[in-house]
């Protein structure tokens, strides 16, 4: 059996053991995996190694965020690497995200590889409107979000990271081709965690989410495999309604 590609789960470990021990027991059933900070800092470019060996797709989730020139140069450097996808922050403003979607293709026409997808965070998924507010921004949390959307669609950017609740939106003002990454999916009964804007597997996809990124539902549980086989389970069921 081939994994939903559409689950991404995120390996939010720090030692290449409990990688290769979530993954061994996964198997066949996950073939898409997230990277992120905590992970890549730890254990370096050894886990994209890794993963590639076992024939896992990956998101690098390293979420760039600083002047045009640093993250391009970053990107190039990351797309060496071999990840199918790579992420910035929105926030970092329009001339940056134009200037990391050309670095990125430029580099992958120099290996001669097809470029990894580069989407942007919108808006963490951990923040409330009342946070938001605490930034100092009047605007409503779900309509900044899908401005950003749009900004990062006219620099060339191949999707975002948004939480579900503004899946929908997004997918009305930026089309079908646009990628939409969902962190804060909860299966019914989950814990919430450190999440606020979340959704269920089938809500996210309801809301024209292409991918559902899941972590601690998954990897924080006794059974992993079948955790993930049961949220495999209700995103089909979904698509067959």
């Amino acid at each position: 059996m081939n994994g939903d590609k559409r689950l991404i789960v995120a390996l939010d470990v720090h030692s290449m053991e409990k990688v290769q021990q979530l993954v061994e027991q996964l198997g066949d059933s996950v073939n898409y995996y997230k990277v992120g900070m905590e992970l890549f800092y730890s254990v370096g470019s050894q886990v994209i190694t890794y993963l590639r060996q076992q024939n896992k797709d990956i998101f690098l989730d390293l979420k760039l965020h600083d002047i045009p020139n640093t993250v391009g140069q970053g990107l190039a450097s990351l797309t060496e690497l071999g990840a199918n996808m790579l992420n910035v922050h929105a926030s970092g403003g329009f001339t940056m995200m134009q200037t990391a979607a050309k670095a990125v293709k430029n580099k992958a026409e120099q290996m001669n590889v097809c470029p990894p997808k580069l989407i942007a965070v919108t808006v963490l998924t951990s923040m409330n409107q009342e946070e938001w507010s605490t930034l100092g921004f009047d605007s409503d949390l779900s309509e900044q979000v899908v401005h950003l959307a749009k900004l990062a669609q006219k620099a060339g950017l191949d999707g975002v990271v948004a939480s579900p609740q503004e899946a929908k939106q997004i997918r009305a003002a930026c089309g079908n081709d646009f990628i939409i990454v969902t962190p804060g999916i909860r299966p019914s009964g989950a814990a919430i965690n450190d999440q606020s804007r979340i959704a269920t597997p089938a809500g996210a996809l309801l809301n024209g989410a292409n991918h559902l990124v899941i972590g601690r539902p998954i990897t924080g549980v006794t059974d992993p495999r079948q955790a993930a086989e049961d949220i495999l389970k209700e995103m089909r069921d979904y698509s067959h309604e």
